[in-house]
């Protein structure tokens, strides 16, 4: 059994804080500053550019992408780290677009995360000639799938509700009527089990700053079944995509398997404050981790259910329909999360109306979530909420 008391103890949280928003940005593991610090000082202070070599730097993409990949259940050599999340999504769409060029339809839902939509939306308009982006409902999705899809791409949960897809069972359907998939595993990769390689996925991405706590914009993960590896061809074909990126041929030459898609320079500080913050995986069982967080949800909804009827779960009932957050509804939404933040309870708000908390039993205890749950409860039958300041819109939401 996993030790969650230990891991807990890897954490630097503030004091007096009950934090409810590791689905969104992690906190900071307690080594990550001595390790980013070290990279800093110790890497490029004395090293300088042979730190490239010296240091490993040109070998962290595949290193860490290996760390990473254990947690979503890929192969060794399958998954690679750089660049953002949009622009992976970019990659992998434009990618298995290429392979069913015959095909001119990418699918996915209403509950995707915006960004995924706007870069399938921008692809489609740079290709022009029919390509289009197709968008049903959630629950339609699987019904949907015929021989006119070329690429069907979904986040397994999403991040408005929690509401998680049958990965399993949309890949085999998919595949059924020659499409491929690109899964978005933002809110998946350490927060549930993922099998990218026993579910036959065909291309997966995600962030690293959410449930892996890479710190504010951390590098994202691609990930390219072994089987189409060879085959894909970049669309953002950078130097260090190609063969051989020292040689500097005028000429592109992918890489092999998932290294051709790298781009630009990694991000070397970013990738030590990721590589430092898997450390807390090590020990840790993702079927423990998925027990306790289902523990952690029904003890928080169980309190809010009781004490906050104006509340509305958004949010599946059914626990193995959601991921490890769980999200509620209320028109004043953003003012309650404002004075939860206040008494020292961070969730947050999505719009339109959405109260939404993530639940991550790293760091996170039963007493916790029950004093959270209290504390909602008390700000909404006392209208704390209901104050001027609250009610202010800041920048970041």
């Amino acid at each position: 059994m996993t030790d969650f008391t230990a891991t807990r103890a890897m954490f630097d949280l503030p004091s007096g804080v009950i934090y409810l928003d590791g689905n969104s940005l992690g906190p900071l593991p307690r080594h990550v500053a001595e390790r980013v610090s070290h990279a800093i000082t110790d890497e490029w202070g004395k090293l300088l550019i042979t730190g490239w070599n010296k240091a490993g730097w040109m070998d962290l993409p595949a290193r860490v992408g290996n760390r990473v990949g254990k947690l979503i259940g890929a192969p060794e050599g399958s998954v690679t780290m750089g660049d953002t999340l949009s622009i992976k999504v970019y990659q992998a769409l434009a990618s298995a677009l290429e392979l069913r060029e015959e095909r001119r339809v990418i699918l996915s839902d209403t509950g995707n995360f915006p960004s995924d939509l706007y870069m399938a939306d921008g692809l489609c308009r740079t290709l022009g000639a029919g390509y289009q982006l197709k968008t049903v409902a959630p629950e339609e999705v699987e019904s949907a799938l015929d021989d006119t899809i070329a690429v069907l791409m979904i986040t397994e949960v999403d991040y408005r509700t929690g509401r998680k897809h049958d990965m399993a069972r949309l890949i085999a359907r998919a595949h059924e009527v020659g499409a491929l998939t690109v899964w978005d595993l933002a809110h998946s990769a350490g927060a549930i089990p993922v099998n990218v390689a026993g579910t036959d996925t065909d291309f997966a991405v995600g962030c690293s700053y959410k449930y892996l706590n890479s710190g504010p914009g951390g590098p994202a993960f691609i990930y390219v079944a072994p089987r189409l590896a060879q085959q894909v061809r970049p669309a953002l074909s950078g130097w260090l995509g190609h063969e051989a990126p020292f040689a500097f041929d005028l000429d592109y030459r992918p890489g092999a398997g998932v290294e051709r898609m790298r781009v630009g320079t990694p991000p070397i500080l970013q990738l030590a404050a990721l590589d430092a913050a898997l450390d807390v995986w090590e020990g840790v069982n993702i079927d423990d981790l998925r027990e306790r967080s289902l523990q952690l949800q029904q003890a928080f909804l169980s309190i809010v259910e009781a004490g906050c009827s104006e509340l509305a779960l958004a949010s599946p009932r059914n626990p193995d329909e959601r991921g490890s957050q769980l999200s509620f509804r209320h028109e004043h939404g953003y003012a309650i999360i404002q004075a939860l933040i206040a008494e020292g309870v961070i969730g947050d708000f999505r719009a339109p109306d959405i109260l939404r908390f993530g639940f991550t039993p790293l760091y996170l205890s039963q007493h916790d979530v029950e004093k959270a749950a209290q504390t909602l409860c008390t700000i909404m039958a006392e209208r704390r909420w209901d104050k001027a300041e609250f009610h202010h819109r800041a920048k970041v939401t």
